[in-house]
């Protein structure tokens, strides 16, 4: 009975060094070469738990929305936040979303047809590709995949000058992401590409 059970904590203690194994040799490559969240994961970011703590009425409060504005949602996945967006921002609005991910893209395109119809645009891309007019937003909303953009340099700096003067970013991260970034880290990204900060909300884990 003694080397039964030796011999299942060895197989267990192996099993715990692979897994963990692989989650660093996972986390290495997202930071050498991220890449987005795939769509068969979309379920990691919509839940109750991660509406507790990003979900849209939070996150949109602060963001000083108004009906009319032209909004950009870039790196929409399947559509979490986008839906509230062009609801606040209404008819005369427009909310223009970006995501290189077709399937992500087609999940949030069921939502904008079920729920809001002619007031979200939506563009097969990643911002840094020079997708966004210059000068054309009031705002725009990255929420947790920032950290998934190769060229992070070009993405801020275009959506720097995709904003109109007094325009506002907001980046939205929460520990637990592979592709977290700290706020010290992303402050100094987004100075570098001409932002300035307004205002800093939250804490752990958002």
């Amino acid at each position: 009975m003694g080397r039964k059970n030796e011999s299942a904590k060895k197989i267990l203690r192996y099993v715990l060094a692979a897994v963990a194994l692989a989650i660093v040799v996972f986390l290495w490559r997202q930071w050498r070469a991220p890449i987005p969240l795939p769509p068969f994961l979309a379920f990691l970011i919509e839940n109750s738990l991660t509406e507790s703590f990003v979900g849209a009425e939070i996150l949109l409060e602060r963001f000083d929305l108004v009906t009319g504005m032209k909004v950009s949602n870039a790196g929409c996945g399947p559509g979490r936040l986008t839906i509230s967006i062009a609801r606040i921002v209404g008819c005369t609005g427009e909310v223009v979303v970006l995501d290189s991910q077709p399937a992500m893209l087609g999940k949030l395109e069921e939502k904008r047809d079920a729920e809001v119809r002619g007031n979200v645009c939506v563009v097969r891309s990643n911002f840094g590709e020079g997708t966004l007019d210059e000068g054309d937003f009031d705002r725009v909303l990255l929420a947790m995949m920032l950290g998934e953009v190769c060229d992070r340099t070009a993405g801020l700096r275009e959506l720097f000058a995709a904003l109109k003067p007094g325009g506002i970013l907001s980046v939205t991260e929460i520990v637990g992401d592979p592709d977290y970034h700290r706020p010290k880290t992303i402050r100094r990204e987004v100075e570098v590409a001409g932002f300035k900060l307004v205002e800093r909300f939250g804490g752990f884990p958002a």
